[in-house]
């Protein structure tokens, strides 16, 4: 929607396949909750309960409810499967999503000690019930900075053979770790690479939790980039980086 006579770059209607906002809630108040998504549906496509917050998260279902109204997708976060897969409870965690009818699952290993094939065998056995979003990238600053492109396009690989729809690029909602250095910097060598590799963009979600970011991969892929790991009030924000309408982005598409 433009209501303006600018000329703005063009942003696909939802549902989109492109051009994907994932939101994270770490556990928001249900009244701004309520508010987030009245406010800015028409920009948010997923939204990530992260962590293990819906567990705690006494009204979840109430905020589930309010996704659906909207149109808009959820999951949980990716250190929720991995407690349960750490306590050999992988068909308890299959079972909580399905009782929450969740059309999404994340499947990630950035904590515990799970390898990849390992990872993809999960993805595999629950592709079948749900859309699976996979994750890239370690927890750790150290342990993620060891992983060579090479290898990150070995795992996106694998991830998508094995069944996922999308695979996020790790950054951790501080923008501190996976795609990103400990000083918070864009490691811009991995992503080039990523690219060059022929994997679709469209394949991959980019956590971008801070604005530096978000405008550097906007500029550099365009205004329908997949980004995830949006704080609940960055999202006007991101959609006006998207269009140009920011002093990061002022000229990009010009």
């Amino acid at each position: 929607m433009n209501p303006t006579t600018l000329h703005l770059p063009h942003r696909a209607e939802k549902p989109r396949r492109t051009g994907l906002t994932m939101v994270i809630d770490g556990g928001i108040p249900l009244w701004h909750f309520i508010d987030m998504v009245s406010s800015a549906a028409e920009y948010i496509d997923l939204v990530k309960f992260g962590w293990g917050t819906a567990v705690v998260t006494g009204n979840i279902g109430a905020k589930i409810d309010v996704l659906r109204e909207n149109g808009i997708g959820f999951y949980f976060g990716g250190t929720l499967f991995e407690k349960y897969v750490l306590q050999g409870r992988f068909d308890d965690f299959r079972a909580f999503c399905l009782d929450h009818a969740c059309g999404n699952v994340e499947v990630s290993n950035g904590t515990i000690s799970l390898s990849n094939s390992e990872k993809a065998s999960y993805i595999r056995k629950l592709s079948g019930d749900f859309t699976v979003v996979s994750e890239v990238g370690f927890k750790d600053p150290l342990r993620s900075g060891q992983l060579a492109p090479p290898r990150w396009i070995e795992y996106i690989g694998e991830d998508l053979a094995a069944g996922a729809s999308l695979v996020t690029l790790e950054a951790r909602e501080s923008g501190r770790s996976g795609i990103c250095g400990p000083d918070g910097a864009l490691r811009s060598g991995l992503i080039e690479d990523v690219l060059a590799s022929g994997i679709s963009q469209e394949s991959l979600l980019f956590e971008v939790p801070t604005t530096s970011v978000q405008a550097h991969l906007i500029s550099r892929l365009g205004p329908d980039v997949n980004l995830g790991n949006i704080p609940a009030q960055g999202i006007l924000g991101l959609e006006t980086l998207r269009l140009g309408l920011r002093a990061d982005t002022l000229t990009a598409f010009e």
